[in-house]
């Protein structure tokens, strides 16, 4: 009987040390200033990011799109689907910077990223783990289009945010996210 509480009372110190350790990680991003939340945004292919995300959320007549292979190569592989998924609380966080000057819009819109973000994060657990334990079925392939779907829905919330709200910011927003303008990095400013 003791092996089986302490598996049980394991178990819930992990999910409980998981729970804080993300609650107190999302009250540090909040903490930071808006200058510093776009330094922490790590590139992500944004042609990968648009193509892909478009033909998701706009499906058209024969939606045979790119191989899962070229959509991979394009992403970058492993390491674009880890900057998709940090970089999925930095945009939240800066969701939630906007509540200082558009309270009620910010608010709705950052529960619907953290929604998209929860999806973000379920796609790509799915994709990584097919990929590091060699799971080759057709599902994996759908879990890739699911995350980039919501990482670009999750881009397009927030700049059409910013842009209703804070026309100052959007511009700069939009280059670091590379909508239509030229992106720059925050190792390329470096």
């Amino acid at each position: 009987m003791l092996p089986v509480t302490l598996i049980f009372w394991s178990i819930i110190g992990v999910l409980f040390s998981r729970y804080f350790y993300r609650h107190l990680a999302a009250w540090q991003l909040y903490q930071r200033d808006w200058i510093d939340l776009l330094g922490k945004l790590r590139p992500v292919s944004v042609v990968a990011v648009t193509a892909i995300g478009d033909e998701y959320l706009n499906p058209t007549p024969h939606q045979l799109g790119p191989e899962p292979v070229d959509i991979w190569r394009s992403l970058g592989g492993l390491e674009g689907i880890r900057r998709m998924r940090r970089n999925a609380r930095i945009l939240i966080a800066l969701a939630a910077y906007a509540q200082r000057w558009n309270f009620t819009e910010s608010v709705i819109v950052k529960e619907r990223m953290r929604q998209d973000a929860l999806h973000l994060q379920r796609a790509t657990l799915q994709v990584i783990m097919r990929r590091v334990f060699r799971v080759g079925n057709m599902r994996g392939v759908f879990y890739l289009h699911d995350s980039i779907g919501a990482y670009h829905l999750m881009t397009k919330r927030l700049l059409a945010l910013y842009r209703t709200s804070h026309a100052g910011l959007y511009p700069r927003l939009a280059e670091v996210l590379g909508d239509g303008l030229p992106l720059r990095t925050a190792e390329a400013e470096s």
